[in-house]
């Protein structure tokens, strides 16, 4: 067996900053694509892309009433996929919602979606992950500061930071119930975290995280040096960003839901191994390793 080299170490006795080894941009800014020039050097800069529609206004209702079938369906609820809030016991979060639904495996293989990640991360791509995460209004919780990479790569096995989510609306996205915040930035340096992961992680991280999470003093000094961007949008909006990118939501104590699909792109070049540091893999509804590119 070909061993890989763990360029990311984590999950150690201690905590870990170490400097990013990967490109951000795996295409050169002047690559022909959906996404401008300016736009891709502002993602290589920032780790972020926000954008005010990237499905129009007639298409919305038909993602909304597929949310609404998914989350009311007896079946999905019951179904692994689905994670459960502790408390109020809403659904929380819907994975592989394109093996769920047709409407959902559609965008994947839109252009307007899975182009502009072929751009970014310059080769073909599959889904590494895909979810609707719901957020109804009156005490929703929110998802802790983390990096997505350092999950994907401590316990998926995704060796480089060569990944790219999309966050698309599908309702509006205040700046007071529970949006998307990032850290511009902060997607050129890799937070190791202390901990081992436990087996079976996922079952708890998925409601609360808790392995993976990054220190109270290495959170404040890159907000210090970095910032913190909240991203508001209509229903249709998106937010495309870096796997690295340190960034989390906060509760929705509002009446106003905020639900929105969440697609994750993986280079076909960098394939999921064992993972890195986790006892066993997780199961393929969150990390795939079906390496299929999307056509």
């Amino acid at each position: 067996m070909t061993t890989v080299t763990d360029l990311y170490p984590s999950r150690g006795a201690t905590e870990v900053s170490i400097p990013r080894k990967d490109p951000v941009l795996w295409s050169s800014p002047d690559t022909p694509g959906p996404i401008a020039t300016a736009e891709l050097e502002s993602f290589e800069r920032d780790g972020f892309l926000a954008m005010d529609q990237i499905i129009g206004p007639d298409e919305v209702p038909v993602y909304q009433r597929e949310l609404e079938r998914i989350i009311s369906a007896p079946e999905i609820r019951a179904d692994e996929r689905s994670i459960i809030e502790p408390q109020s016991k809403e659904i929380r979060s819907v994975f592989e919602v394109h093996r769920i639904s047709e409407v959902f495996a559609k965008l994947v293989h839109d252009e307007r979606v899975v182009g502009r990640a072929r751009q970014i991360l310059g080769s073909d791509v599959y889904v590494h992950q895909s979810r609707i995460n719901v957020k109804p209004g009156f005490g929703a919780r929110g998802f802790y500061w983390h990096s997505d990479f350092e999950t994907w790569h401590a316990e998926d096995g995704l060796p480089n930071m060569r990944t790219v989510s999309v966050s698309i609306a599908l309702t509006e996205n205040h700046d007071t119930n529970g949006g998307l915040m990032i850290m511009p930035g902060s997607h050129r340096t890799f937070l190791g975290c202390a901990g081992a992961t436990p087996k079976d992680n996922y079952k708890k991280s998925l409601q609360m995280q808790d392995a993976g999470t990054p220190s109270d003093e290495a959170l404040t000094e890159m907000a210090s040096q970095y910032g913190i961007k909240l991203f508001t949008g209509k229903a249709g909006s998106a937010t495309w960003f870096d796997c690295n990118c340190m960034h989390g939501s906060g509760d929705n104590i509002t009446p106003f839901p905020r639900s929105n699909v969440f697609i994750v792109f993986n280079s076909v070049e960098n394939q999921a191994v064992e993972p890195f540091a986790a006892p066993v893999r997780r199961p393929e509804f969150i990390g795939a390793r079906d390496f299929t590119p999307v056509k």
